[in-house]
């Protein structure tokens, strides 16, 4: 009998205990409290109303109780998929056992897999807090890790746009994309939403960081924070038919009430039942007609739409923006001077008008150009292919008789050299412009290396090559001398190094090996150039002239920043720009692999919770130059800016002379 009572006893203990939470903290760094003090009893009245409050029905609470060094502020968090009797329970059970591992500190924390309950005696509202957090991953291993991770980063950053974006009630997002081997990988992300959305998106964002930390090719983990958490798994792990009605019901208006002295009665409502059953069916009919008839006329549209798609890599795509040589003849008035834009070392570039009225900037490639059939079809497969809003957008082409051109979309301020090295012009790039135009090359460069179907490699990243729209943003051109990855090749080799001096990684100019991080390096030495508003090729400071990555380098490490900066920026954020230059040092690390990749430069400008390491030294630029005498073709091409020919000879000869490029021999 005694054991029975004993079994019983213990049976009884195990049903009623609290499950375990997945994590929790019990924090010492606000003090204790001790038992049935004013501060305990509001905690309990806190926690007990928050638990059951029934008016809130969308998971989220945020209450405070008591005054003074009494009062107590808690936050629940329950998933967004969850239902509200379901956040109620598990909100109760985290009332209940973080109470009892907590039993005297006025700060704890406590995450189920459904919520997420915090109180504290300061103020944790509206407030970003990264710590304390935990880490949980899946023990498997990712399929192709490095088309894994390209897809989970580009599936959390979507979500991160829609939770961020939400409500004061919900900041909560879903979703689910295809990774390598047709695996679906299933990620969420939120935030306490008292946050706003900047705060949101940049807590999502570290979190994110924190991945290969945590669960580096990893099939599944989670980064759990305060304010925001996220997850990603390759099976579901949320309820979707919550997801989907878990936004707030649109309002109603009440329904009229039946008047009082209605004449219905049973055969009314007969006569109205066989009215319903002849009408529905023939309007469902006459629906079903319409919709068939609509799709069909649409059929070919579709087929024409999904033939493009399918084209794949054969030169046949592009071939449907061809256009003939008497069209772009017409558009560019003969290829005036008046209409000539700019010279570079591929040839001029004219601004043209097609027969439509649209305005495009036609470049026209030389006969003595490096350029052949080969690299023109090249640029003309891949600019055919991208687009993104940072990019330049391909409009047509010609290649015809003797003649190679290609046909861009217009971009009205030229390039950033027009602006950004002229001493009167550079004024108009205020710090909120000069970081707008950095942010867009960065995204710019991260849809070539990581999010298009395609990497591509530009290899001749520089200020000429960014041209300004209208409202300023960045466009990147010139894909003359990319070279054209498939999606698992990291790096490259060739004999022939093509670029601009001063902005060439060592690596590709010593020996003609490329990479993503070749790119990394030309986007330092550009994000220097915004900021100081000072060409790479060579810093005046009294008699000496020295490289601009080296000058900011000895600045940035004897603590003298300031001196790099653009003496016209009297605006801006200081923090916001020695960033800036901190990033632009990481970039041109001599060592390849301690260069970030262009998505991690992404994240670092824009959430200021990712940590920067310190840079290494730079490689010389002095030592570069002698070194790579013998090895280095530079070919100048500005396609926005007006040069007249004198002064693009003068360049030339600068370039060959001060920039120690030799053109390439060729076999007699």
């Amino acid at each position: 009998m005694v054991l029975f009572l004993s079994i019983l006893i213990i049976l009884i203990s195990q049903i009623n205990a609290q499950p375990e939470f997945l994590y929790n903290f019990c924090l010492n760094d606000n003090g204790n409290y001790t038992a049935n003090s004013s501060y305990h009893n509001n905690l309990n009245t806190l926690l007990s109303n928050l638990s059951t409050n029934t008016q809130i029905d969308y998971g989220f609470y945020n209450f405070s109780h008591g005054l003074g060094n009494d009062k107590v502020n808690a936050i629940g968090l329950c998933r967004g998929d969850v239902k509200p009797d379901n956040c109620r329970s598990c909100l109760n059970d985290s009332r209940v056992l973080l109470t009892e591992l907590c039993p005297n500190q006025k700060e704890a924390i406590g995450w189920y897999d459904n919520c997420m309950l915090r109180y504290s005696n300061r103020s944790i509202f509206s407030t970003v807090e990264i710590l304390p957090s935990f880490f949980k991953w899946n023990n498997g291993n990712a399929t192709d890790a490095d088309q894994f991770n390209t897809v989970l980063t580009n599936l959390l950053n979507g979500l991160i746009s829609q939770a961020s974006s939400g409500d004061s009630r919900r900041k909560f997002a879903v979703g689910n994309a295809t990774g390598p081997a047709f695996q679906t990988l299933f990620g969420l992300v939120q935030c306490t939403p008292d946050l706003s959305e900047q705060d949101c998106s940049d807590c999502l964002l570290g979190a994110i960081t924190e991945i290969p930390r945590c669960c580096d090719d990893k099939k599944g983990g989670r980064v759990i924070r305060p304010s925001c958490n996220i997850r990603y798994e390759i099976y579901r792990f949320y309820e979707l038919a919550n997801v989907a009605t878990s936004s707030p019901p649109p309002t109603m208006l009440p329904l009229s009430p039946p008047p009082t002295d209605s004449l219905s009665t049973e055969g009314n409502s007969s006569n109205t039942r066989t009215v319903i059953a002849i009408v529905v069916p023939i309007v469902a009919f006459v629906v079903l007609v319409i919709i068939i008839f609509i799709c069909l006329r649409m059929r070919k549209s579709w087929k024409h739409i999904e033939d493009e798609a399918e084209s794949g890599d054969e030169i046949r795509s592009p071939e449907t923006l061809q256009l003939d040589f008497a069209t772009i003849m017409v558009a560019t008035n003969n290829f005036s001077d008046t209409n000539k834009l700019g010279q570079g070392g591929f040839g001029p570039v004219y601004k043209g008008i097609l027969s439509n009225g649209q305005e495009v900037a036609v470049k026209r490639l030389s006969g003595n150009s490096f350029q052949g059939d080969i690299e023109f079809k090249n640029e003309v497969l891949l600019v055919a292919k991208l687009q993104h809003r940072n990019l330049v957008t391909l409009q047509g082409f010609c290649l015809e008789r003797k003649e190679r051109l290609l046909v861009y979309e217009f971009v009205p301020n030229k390039s950033l050299d027009f602006f950004i090295f002229d001493q009167v012009k550079r004024a108009q790039l205020d710090w909120e412009r000069r970081y707008k135009i950095i942010g867009g090359i960065a995204r710019g460069l991260v849809y070539l290396h990581e999010d298009s179907r395609l990497r591509i490699i530009h290899r001749d990243l520089k200020a000429s090559n960014i041209l300004l729209d209208e409202m300023m943003n960045p466009k990147i051109s010139d894909f003359g001398m990319a070279r054209l990855f498939a999606t698992d090749q990291t790096q490259g080799n060739t004999s022939r190094v093509v670029g601009t001096y001063g902005y060439m990684a060592p690596e590709y100019m010593l020996y003609g090996q490329f990479s993503v991080k070749s790119d990394v390096f030309s986007f330092g030495v550009l994000v220097l150039e915004i900021v100081s508003g000072t060409k790479n090729s060579g810093v005046r400071r009294g008699e000496n002239v020295e490289d601009l990555v080296t000058y900011a380098w000895k600045n940035w490490r004897e603590g003298t920043g300031s001196n790099i900066v653009d003496p016209t920026l009297t605006d801006g954020s200081r923090n916001e720009i020695m960033r800036c230059i901190h990033i632009g040092l990481l970039c041109v690390q001599e060592n390849v692999a301690e260069r970030p990749s262009m998505a991690s430069v992404l994240l670092m400008l824009n959430s200021y919770s990712v940590t920067l390491p310190l840079p290494s030294q730079p490689a010389s630029f002095n030592s570069r130059r002698s070194l790579s005498a013998n090895a280095i073709h530079s070919e100048e091409y500005n396609s926005g800016a007006t040069k007249s020919s004198s002064e693009s000879q003068i360049q030339s000869v600068q370039a060959s002379v001060n920039d120690a490029s030799i053109t390439e021999p060729f076999p007699r």
